[in-house]
């Protein structure tokens, strides 16, 4: 089984001083994010999903062992709202192949006014093929329901648990992974503050459970207001003895 702890995007130009040294170029801070950690989320693909050409640059670019989650399209997830999605999972289908052995989970992120429809959800996820690793976020509470959880669970697809303001922090694993976001630990605002030692050390216990029944462990940090989410990933990662 394996731990995969990371950032949620790698370029951010309020990390300077943080995780890039000063004056670093902006293409060059990929090359200096990996060589801190072993697996990243990519954020930018939900505003503009990159080309073929760019998903097979970054399987030629990253190091043997890394691994990249991928978020789906807004166009999927929040324009069509997962409706009549062949289009948009071709074109997944086809960046997942380029990606190659660094990729590791499509994370998809509903918007938080859509509400439960079991039907939709269970024609996209039987839309993906099944070598694609799933995780689906839901962000409107109608979703939280045995039902839903089960149906995910049929497909092989992860619950993706969450941390931060408004959100509900349910510890639920639908597949031989789990898939988990931490926005941070600001009770008012979403993405915003930093993990005490002792919220870090409450979360190791969790992926040491996870991972001693035999899950497969995926943990991103959202918060990256101030470098706190290159600091909160490098903690987790030395409290659970990856450091």
């Amino acid at each position: 089984m394996a731990i995969h702890i990371g950032t949620s995007g790698w370029s951010y130009d309020h990390w300077e001083n943080v995780l890039y040294p000063p004056g670093l170029p902006v293409r060059d801070r990929l090359q200096c994010y990996v060589s801190r950690f072993s697996t990243v989320e990519l954020n930018a693909s939900f505003y503009r999903w990159p080309r073929d050409t760019t998903f097979a640059g970054w399987n030629r670019r990253l190091p043997p062992g890394f691994s990249m989650s991928v978020k789906a399209p807004r166009g999927l997830t929040h324009a069509r709202k997962l409706y009549s999605p062949e289009v948009w999972v071709e074109r997944i289908e086809r960046c997942w192949h380029e990606l190659g052995d660094k990729r590791a989970v499509l994370l998809v992120q509903l918007p938080p006014q859509l509400e439960r429809d079991d039907a939709r959800l269970d024609y996209f996820l039987a839309a993906v093929p099944s070598w694609i690793r799933v995780a689906v976020e839901f962000r409107h509470p109608s979703w939280d329901s045995p039902e839903v959880f089960d149906l995910v669970e049929r497909h092989r697809a992860a619950y993706c648990i969450m941390s931060g303001a408004n959100l509900p922090c349910i510890l639920r694993t639908t597949a031989p992974f789990t898939y988990v976001r931490l926005h941070g630990p600001d009770h008012q605002h979403l993405y915003g503050g930093s993990y005490s030692d002792a919220d870090l050390h409450w979360w190791a216990d969790r992926i040491r459970e996870w991972d001693g029944a035999g899950i497969d462990v995926y943990a991103y940090f959202n918060n990256d207001g101030g470098g706190n989410a290159v600091r909160n990933a490098e903690t987790l990662r030395a409290i659970l003895g990856d450091g």
